[in-house]
C-alpha cells in the first residue's frame, strides 16, 4: 500500500479533527496599511506561550467583563481599547505583551452572550464591532510584521491568535461551530474590503504558516481559512475577488510543493479546510482565470491522491477534499470558458485512488487487529461516500469498469467459497467479506445519486445494471450454502447490512410502476444478465432478502428483532412495510385484527401504574408501541386508511400517550419516538386528514397535540442542561416544532374556533413553542441542521398564519426573531434561506397592507408592529441591505423567493429604497453609477405600488434582469 511520503504512520483520532457534526465558523479578513505604522518592540521581547498565568488571565478576563457590561454606562469604558494600544508603545517587553493579551480577552469576551440578555449583547456587540474591531485587527497585524523576524517562533503566537480571535468574531449575530460547510461565510463589514485587497494580508499567514512552531502555523492556517470563506460580495469588482484568490491560490501552490509543515496533523487537517474552501466561496470558472490553474489544479489532485492511499493517517481529512473534488465536477455543466478544467484527466485518479484505498484498509485493518473500523461506524461512512457518487458518475463508464474488475474475481472466490461444505481459512474469509462490504457501499452511494454528466440517460441505465447486477448476484450467494450460516452466526453482518442499504437506494430509484416504464434500459440489461425483467420479479427478490435477514440476525425462524431493543428502529420500517399490504384492502375487519396485539400492549400499559413506567420493561414497550404506530401511520395515504388509525388512537388510546410524555420527559428515548410518531401522525399529506364538514377531528386532533406541547415543554424547560445537550433537549425542542408546524399549516383546523369559545389550546401552544424556541442559543439553531430547519419552519407558519400573535410578543422579543430571520438568509442552506424570505414577505406585507397602505384606524396588531419598528428603525431597512446584496453578489439558487420580500419592503418605504439604492451606486466604482442607475430604473419599470399576483411576478422579472445587467456591468468595467 502506498503511503504518502511526509506523513507518519500514526492514526488521526484527535475527535475535534472530524470533520462530521462540527461546523465551520465564521472568517474574517485583514488591513490596509496594517504594517505602514511600526510599533516599537523591545528587543528580545517575550510573549511566553498562549496559556496565561491563570491569576492574570482571570483578572483580564475580568477586566473585560466590566468593561461589557458597562459598555452603555460610559464613555470610558470605551476607553480600554486605547488604553491596551497604549501598552504596546511602552518600552517594556512585558507591557506589549500585556497589551496583546488584553485585547484578545476582550474580542472574546465581547464574542460571547455570557449572562446577559441576548439582545442587549448583540447591541453592545454590534457596538464593539463597529469601532474597534478593525483598529485591533489592524493591531494584531502590524504586530505580526514587527515580530516576523525579531523574536523566537513561540513569541508570535500572541498577535496571530489575536488576530484569529478577531477573524472569528460573530459579525452577523450568529456564530458556527468549526467544520460546517452550510454557514461557512464570514460576513465582513465593507469597511474591511481594503484589508482583502492589500495583498500583504494574506501573504502575512503563509509567512507565518512556514514558522516550525506547529501552534503558530496551525493558527495561521486557520486565519486563512477563515480569510478564503468572506462573503464574495465584500468584492464589488470582479478583478479584486480574482487577485485575492490568486494569493490564496498561490500560497497553497508553494505549500503542495514543498509539503513544508504537512506532516503535522493539526497542520495537515486545516490545508486540507483551506483547500476544500476553494469550490465553497469561487466558481469554477473564476478558478480557471487564473494563470496557474493548471499547475494548481494537478497539485490539489496529486496531494488529494496520496492522501486517500493514507488512508491511515488522513481519514478524517479527506472529507474536505473529496468535498471539493465533488463540487468542482458539478459545476462542470455551467462551465462556458473554454479553458479546460484537467478534471477529465484528475478526477478519474482520485476516483479510483478512493476505492483502492478503502479495499487495501480490510487487509490492513485485519491486519492490524484495528477495532477502529470505518465499515462499523455509520457516521462516518457515510462521509466518505457522502462525495463519491459526483466524482464516479464523472466519467461514469470508466468508473463502472473499473469496480467491476475488482469486485468480479472477489465476488467469484466468495461464491466458490459457498459451494464448499465449510467455509475454509475464516480470515482470507473476513478479508473478501470486507471487501466486498465496501463494494457495495459504494455502488449503493452510486445508485442512490442518478445525476451524470456526459452520459445519455440510457448509458446510464446500462451502467447502473451492470453495477446492481454483481450486488444481486452477490445477494444470491450470501442468503445460500456456508454464507448462510454465517448469517445466522454473525448478529451484526456488516455486509448484510451493506446490501440492505443497496436495496434501499435500488428500490428508490427503480422499482416501481413508474420507476419501471421510465426505466427499460436497466430492466432489459438485467434480464439479459439476470433474467430479471420485471420490476415485480425483482421486488419479489428484494422482499426475500429482507425477510432472509429478518430471520437470519437471530438464529431463529419468526421474526425475534422484534423483542429485541437494540433492534427497535427497525420496527418502524417493518410496520410500514406491513401497514403498506394491510391497507391494499379496504377492509376495516382485516385492520382491526392487524391492530389486536398492538391494542393489548396499549391497554396492559394503560394499566400500569405510574411508578413502574421507570422500569425498562415498561418504558421499552412503549417505546416500541410508538415506533410500530409511526410505521403504520406512515403507511395511510388516503382519507380512508388514515380514518381507521384514528378512530383506533382516539379518544381512547390519547391519555396514554400525555400519561408517558408527563412522566417521562427527561428521557429522550421514550420521548423522542413519542414526539416522532405524532409528527407523522399530524402531517397532511396526500390530504388524508379531510374530515367531513360537520366533524369536529382537526380540532379534536389539535388539542391533543396542545396537551402533549405543553406538558413536554413546560418540563423541558425546568430540566438542567447536560453534557449532551442536543440527545437531552434540543432534538425534543425541534420535533415538537415539527408537530406543530405540521399541525398549523395542516388545513384541518378553524383556529378561529379557540378564541372564540375561549378554549386555550392554541395559545398556550404557541406560548410553550415560543419558549422553547427563545431557550436554544441562536448559535445553537444554526449549529445544528435538524433543529435550525424545524425552527425556520416553525416561524416562517407563526408569520404566514399567526401573525397576530408574533406582533404581540415585546418588542426585544420581537426584533429578536426578525433578526433570527436576517441570518437564516444568509446561511448557504436554500430550504432554510427561502423560509426566512418567506416570513419576512409575511411581515413586510402585513406592514404595507396594515399601515403604509391602510384606509381605516390600524389594529392593535398593527400598532404593535408600528411601535417595534419605531424603536428599532433600522430593522427593515437592514434586512433590505441584506436581501439586495444576496441578490446581487451571491449566486442564490432561490431569487424568485428572495424577491418577494424585496418588492413588499420596497412598497413599506419609497425613501428606504432610494437610500439603500445610494448606497449601493456610492459603492460603486464613479464610471459605473450612471450605467447601474439605469439599472436600478428599470427595476421599477411598470411595478404598481400593490402587492397583488401579477405585480409580483412583473417585479420578479425585473428583479432577474436587474441583476443580470448588473453583474454584466461589474464584469465589463
Amino acid at each position: 500500500m502506498q503511503t504518502h511520503p511526509d506523513l507518519p504512520s500514526a492514526r488521526l483520532r484527535s475527535s475535534r479533527l472530524r470533520p462530521s457534526r462540527r461546523r465551520l465558523r465564521r472568517k474574517v479578513s485583514p488591513p490596509p496599511d496594517a504594517h505602514t505604522h511600526p510599533l516599537p518592540i523591545p528587543v528580545g521581547a517575550r510573549g511566553g506561550d498562549n496559556q496565561d498565568n491563570s491569576t492574570q488571565a482571570e483578572l483580564w478576563l475580568l477586566v473585560c467583563r466590566i468593561t461589557k457590561f458597562g459598555w452603555f454606562d460610559d464613555d470610558k469604558f470605551r476607553d480600554i481599547v486605547k488604553e491596551a494600544a497604549d501598552f504596546l508603545s511602552l518600552a517594556s517587553q512585558d507591557h506589549y505583551f500585556i497589551g496583546l493579551k488584553i485585547l484578545y480577552h476582550l474580542v472574546g469576551e465581547m464574542n460571547q452572550a455570557n449572562a446577559m440578555p441576548l439582545t442587549l449583547h448583540r447591541k453592545i456587540a454590534c457596538s464593539f464591532k463597529d469601532q474597534f474591531l478593525l483598529q485591533i485587527f489592524q493591531i494584531s497585524l502590524t504586530s505580526l510584521h514587527q515580530l516576523k523576524s525579531e523574536v523566537p517562533d513561540d513569541f508570535r503566537r500572541d498577535p496571530l491568535s489575536l488576530a484569529l480571535r478577531c477573524l472569528s468574531f460573530d459579525f452577523v449575530g450568529c456564530p458556527v461551530d468549526e467544520s460546517s460547510e452550510e454557514f461557512g461565510t464570514v460576513q465582513l463589514p465593507a469597511s474591511w474590503r481594503p484589508l482583502l485587497q492589500d495583498p500583504s494580508t494574506v501573504q502575512i499567514f503563509f509567512d507565518y504558516y512556514k514558522v516550525n512552531d506547529t501552534c503558530v502555523s496551525k493558527e495561521a492556517l486557520e486565519c486563512l481559512v477563515r480569510l478564503a470563506s468572506v462573503r464574495r460580495s465584500i468584492f464589488v469588482e470582479d478583478p479584486s475577488r480574482t487577485q485575492f484568490l490568486s494569493h490564496l491560490m498561490s500560497g497553497t501552490k508553494e505549500i503542495l510543493q514543498t509539503g513544508q509543515g504537512l506532516a503535522d496533523h493539526g497542520n495537515y487537517h486545516e490545508f486540507c479546510r483551506l483547500l476544500g474552501r476553494f469550490k465553497v466561496n469561487f466558481q469554477l470558472s473564476e478558478l480557471l482565470s487564473i494563470e496557474f490553474y493548471g499547475e494548481w489544479i494537478g497539485l490539489v489532485a496529486e496531494f488529494t491522491t496520496k492522501s486517500l492511499l493514507s488512508w491511515q493517517w488522513a481519514s478524517n481529512s479527506v472529507y474536505y477534499l473529496l468535498s471539493l473534488w465533488s463540487r468542482l465536477v458539478t459545476s462542470v455543466p455551467y462551465l462556458k470558458s473554454d479553458t479546460p478544467s484537467m478534471l477529465d484527466e484528475t478526477v478519474p485518479k482520485i476516483t479510483e485512488g478512493f476505492i483502492t484505498s478503502r479495499i487495501n484498509s480490510v487487509q490492513a485493518s485485519f491486519a492490524n487487529d484495528s477495532s477502529d473500523d470505518t465499515l462499523d461506524n455509520v457516521d462516518v461512512l457515510q462521509e466518505q461516500l457522502e462525495s463519491l457518487p459526483y466524482l464516479c458518475r464523472f466519467q461514469y463508464q470508466n468508473s463502472s469498469i473499473y469496480i467491476i474488475n475488482i469486485m468480479e474475481p472477489l465476488l467469484q472466490a466468495y461464491t466458490e467459497r459457498s459451494r464448499l461444505p465449510a467455509p475454509g481459512d475464516a480470515n482470507e474469509l473476513s478479508v473478501i467479506e470486507g471487501q466486498l462490504t465496501w463494494l457495495v457501499h459504494i455502488i449503493a452511494a452510486i445508485l442512490k445519486i442518478r445525476q451524470t454528466i456526459g452520459c445519455s440517460q440510457e448509458s446510464q441505465e446500462l451502467i447502473d445494471a451492470e453495477l446492481a447486477a454483481r450486488v444481486l448476484q452477490l445477494i444470491n450467494v450470501t442468503d445460500t450454502g456456508v454464507h448462510a450460516q454465517r448469517y445466522r452466526v454473525l448478529s451484526k453482518q456488516r455486509l448484510g447490512r451493506a446490501i440492505l442499504i443497496f436495496v434501499q437506494n435500488f428500490r428508490r430509484s427503480y422499482v416501481g410502476d413508474q420507476a419501471m416504464h421510465s426505466s427499460k434500459q436497466l430492466y432489459a440489461r438485467l434480464s439479459e444478465l439476470l433474467g430479471l425483467n420485471d420490476h415485480l420479479v425483482l421486488l419479489n427478490a428484494i422482499v426475500g432478502k429482507i425477510a432472509t435477514n429478518l430471520k437470519c440476525y437471530a438464529e431463529r425462524d419468526s421474526f425475534p428483532f422484534l423483542e429485541e431493543y437494540r433492534c427497535a428502529r427497525s420496527r418502524t420500517t417493518f410496520y410500514y412495510i406491513l401497514g403498506c399490504l394491510v391497507f391494499m384492502e379496504d377492509t376495516p375487519v382485516k385492520f382491526r385484527s392487524f391492530m389486536e396485539p398492538l391494542l393489548q400492549v396499549a391497554v396492559n400499559l394503560e394499566a400500569t401504574a405510574d411508578a413502574a413506567f421507570w422500569t425498562d420493561v415498561v418504558k421499552y414497550a412503549f417505546i416500541g408501541l410508538m415506533r410500530d404506530l409511526r410505521g403504520i401511520a406512515m403507511a395511510t395515504n388516503s382519507r380512508r386508511t388514515y380514518g381507521l388509525l384514528f378512530d383506533w388512537l382516539y379518544p381512547s388510546r390519547m391519555p396514554l400517550l400525555l400519561k408517558a410524555i408527563s412522566l417521562c420527559a427527561d428521557e429522550p428515548e421514550v420521548t423522542t419516538p413519542l414526539l416522532k410518531f405524532m409528527c407523522e401522525f399530524v402531517l397532511n399529506k396526500a390530504q388524508r386528514l379531510t374530515f367531513d364538514s360537520s366533524s369536529p377531528n382537526g380540532i379534536l386532533l389539535f388539542r391533543e397535540v396542545s396537551k402533549l406541547i405543553v406538558a413536554y415543554g413546560s418540563r423541558i424547560l425546568l430540566l438542567p442542561n447536560g453534557t449532551d445537550i442536543y440527545g437531552s433537549k434540543y432534538k425534543g425542542i425541534w420535533i415538537s416544532l415539527a408537530v406543530l408546524s405540521r399541525a398549523l399549516c395542516g388545513n384541518y383546523v378553524n383556529f378561529g374556533v379557540f378564541e372564540l369559545y375561549g378554549d386555550r389550546a392554541l395559545a398556550d401552544a404557541l406560548d410553550i413553542s415560543l419558549k422553547m424556541s427563545l431557550s436554544v442559543p441562536l448559535s445553537d439553531i444554526l449549529a445544528f441542521k435538524k433543529l435550525s430547519k424545524a425552527f425556520y419552519g416553525y416561524i416562517e407558519v407563526l408569520f404566514s398564519s399567526h401573525i397576530t400573535f408574533v406582533l404581540n410578543l415585546d418588542t426585544n422579543t420581537f426584533v429578536h426573531i426578525v433578526s433570527t430571520l436576517e441570518s437564516g438568509l444568509k446561511g448557504l442552506d436554500t430550504g432554510i434561506s427561502t423560509q426566512c424570505a418567506s416570513a419576512i414577505d409575511s411581515l413586510a406585507a402585513f406592514y404595507f397592507n396594515n399601515i403604509t397602505a391602510a384606509d381605516g384606524p390600524p389594529s392593535p396588531a398593527a400598532l404593535n408592529l408600528a411601535r417595534h419598528i419605531g424603536e428599532f428603525p433600522t430593522l427593515f431597512p437592514q434586512i433590505l441591505k441584506t436581501l439586495f446584496e444576496i441578490i446581487i453578489f451571491e449566486d442564490a439558487g432561490n431569487q424568485w423567493s428572495l424577491s418577494r420580500p424585496i418588492l413588499s419592503l420596497i412598497m413599506i418605504s419609497e425613501q428606504m429604497f432610494s437610500n439603500l439604492r445610494a448606497q449601493i451606486l456610492a459603492s460603486q466604482p464613479v464610471d459605473q453609477q450612471q450605467r447601474l442607475s439605469q439599472c436600478f430604473e428599470k427595476l421599477m419599470s411598470d411595478v404598481a405600488r400593490n402587492l397583488e399576483p401579477k405585480n409580483r411576478d412583473k417585479f420578479t422579472k425585473n428583479l432577474t434582469t436587474f441583476r443580470h445587467d448588473f453583474r454584466v456591468k461589474n464584469i465589463q468595467a
